[in-house]
C-alpha cells in the first residue's frame, strides 16, 4: 500500500504516475481548470497524472488544456476529430495513460473527486479489480441530479442488471477506476460507440472483476449543459441486445438494424399507398417504396447511427447521392425478389418483406464503406 502513495510530486520526473485520471470532454472550458485544481489538491500525495480527451469541443476545449500542459506535464491532451462519444473518448484515454491504476470522471465537477484516493488504496492493496462509485448505497448524496434523471437511471440500472446478470449496484455510473492490467484484457471487446463505458466494462466481464462500490456525493453542475439526451436511451438498449448476443454483432449495426425496422414501416406503407391509392403497377410502386425508405433510413442513420460522424452542409448532400449509390445493387435485387414472390403469390406485403430484406446487410456494408467513412 505505501507504494501506492508517495508524499509529493518530485519523483515523477524519475517514476511513471501511480494513477490516471482519464477526463472526456466535449464543451467544458469552464470546467476543466477548476477539475484540475481539485485533483491538485485531492493528489497532492499521489503520483498522478490526467488525460483530457476532447471531442474537437467547438468552445475550444481542447486549447484550454494545452495551457494546462504547458505549466503542468502531468496534464495531457488527446483531441479526437471526426470520433464522438464518450466510451470511445474513456478507452483511448485509458489506453493512452501509462499508470497501472486509472479512473474515469466526468469534468463537469459533479463527481467527488476526493473520494479517488479511497479508490486507489482499494486497488493498490489489492481489495479489488474495480472500485465503483455507487448511487445505490448507503451513504450517498446527490446535490444535482433531478428527478427524472434519476428515474432513468433506476431503471436502466434494473434492466442492465436482469438482462446481463450484473451484479454491481451501479452499472451505469461514470465515476470509477479500475486495474490497468484488466481493462487491458477487456479493451478489444468493448464498444467505441455509446455512453454507458462502465456497462459495458462490468458485462464484458462476466464476473471476473472483484467490485467494490462506494458511496459520494453528486455535486450540482457548475457550468456548460448536460450531455446526455435522448439518444443515450438508445445507445443504452443496443449495447445490452449487443452483450446478449456475446458481441456477434456490434452496436452499431443493432442502431443501423433498428432504423431498417423503421424504414421497413415507411417501405409497406408507400408501397400500401401506391398499390391501393395511385393504382400503380406493382414494380413501379415497389420501386417508390425502396426509394423513400432508403431516404429515411438516410436521414435517421445520419441523425443517430451515425451521429458521431454526423454529416452537415453540402456533405449532407453528397451522402445521400452516395447512399442512393451504394444500394442501387440492393434495391435492383430488392424490386426483383419483390416481383418474383408476388408473381408467384399476389400478396404485397410478403413480396415487399421480402424484398426490402434483400439489402440490409450490404447496405450497412456499404454504409460504413463510402458514405460516413472516418476521415
Amino acid at each position: 500500500m505505501n507504494e501506492a502513495i508517495r508524499p509529493g510530486i518530485d519523483n515523477q520526473a524519475h517514476e511513471g504516475p501511480e494513477l490516471s485520471v482519464i477526463v472526456p470532454t466535449f464543451n467544458e472550458r469552464d470546467n476543466v481548470t477548476v477539475l484540475y485544481r481539485r485533483l491538485e489538491a485531492t493528489l497532492a500525495n499521489v503520483v498522478w497524472e490526467v488525460v483530457f480527451v476532447d471531442d474537437n469541443s467547438p468552445d475550444c476545449t481542447w486549447d484550454v488544456v494545452r495551457e494546462l500542459a504547458q505549466r503542468d506535464s502531468r496534464v495531457r491532451c488527446v483531441r479526437r476529430i471526426g470520433r464522438r462519444g464518450l466510451s470511445g473518448a474513456c478507452i483511448e484515454g485509458i489506453l493512452a495513460s501509462s499508470a497501472p491504476y486509472v479512473a474515469v470522471i466526468d469534468a463537469d465537477l459533479q463527481h467527488d473527486e476526493t473520494q479517488l484516493t479511497k479508490m486507489l488504496l482499494l486497488l493498490a492493496s489489492d481489495q479489488a479489480d474495480l472500485v465503483v462509485g455507487s448511487r445505490y448505497i448507503e451513504g450517498y448524496k446527490s446535490e444535482g441530479f433531478n428527478r427524472q434523471r434519476a428515474g432513468a437511471s433506476a431503471l436502466a440500472t434494473e434492466v442492465a442488471k436482469k438482462m446481463l446478470r450484473v451484479e454491481i449496484a451501479d452499472p451505469m455510473s461514470g465515476f470509477f477506476m479500475i486495474r490497468r492490467d484488466r481493462f487491458e484484457q477487456l479493451a478489444p471487446k468493448l464498444s467505441v460507440h455509446g455512453f454507458k463505458i462502465l456497462l459495458d466494462i462490468v458485462a464484458t466481464a462476466h464476473g471476473s472483476l472483484r467490485a467494490v462500490e462506494i458511496p459520494y456525493t453528486f455535486g450540482a453542475r457548475q457550468h456548460g449543459e448536460s450531455k446526455l439526451d435522448s439518444m443515450v436511451a438508445l445507445d443504452f438498449l443496443g449495447l445490452v441486445f449487443a452483450k446478449l448476443t456475446n458481441d456477434i454483432v456490434s452496436l452499431r449495426f443493432i442502431l443501423f438494424a433498428m432504423v431498417g425496422g423503421i424504414g421497413l414501416v415507411v417501405h409497406l406503407t408507400t408501397l400500401f399507398i401506391a398499390l391501393r391509392l395511385f393504382n400503380a403497377p406493382f414494380p413501379e410502386a415497389q420501386a417508390a417504396g425502396a426509394i423513400v425508405a432508403m431516404t429515411s433510413n438516410f436521414v435517421l442513420n445520419n441523425f443517430l447511427t451515425y451521429r458521431d460522424q454526423r454529416l452537415k452542409d453540402f456533405a449532407l448532400l453528397r451522402g445521400l447521392i452516395a447512399f442512393y449509390i451504394v444500394c442501387s445493387v440492393g434495391l435492383l435485387a430488392n424490386v426483383g425478389v419483390a416481383f418474383s414472390v408476388y408473381d408467384q403469390e399476389p400478396i404485397w406485403w410478403l413480396a415487399g418483406l421480402a424484398g426490402a430484406l434483400m439489402g440490409v446487410v450490404w447496405n450497412y456494408a456499404m454504409s460504413g464503406l463510402f458514405v460516413w467513412r472516418k476521415k
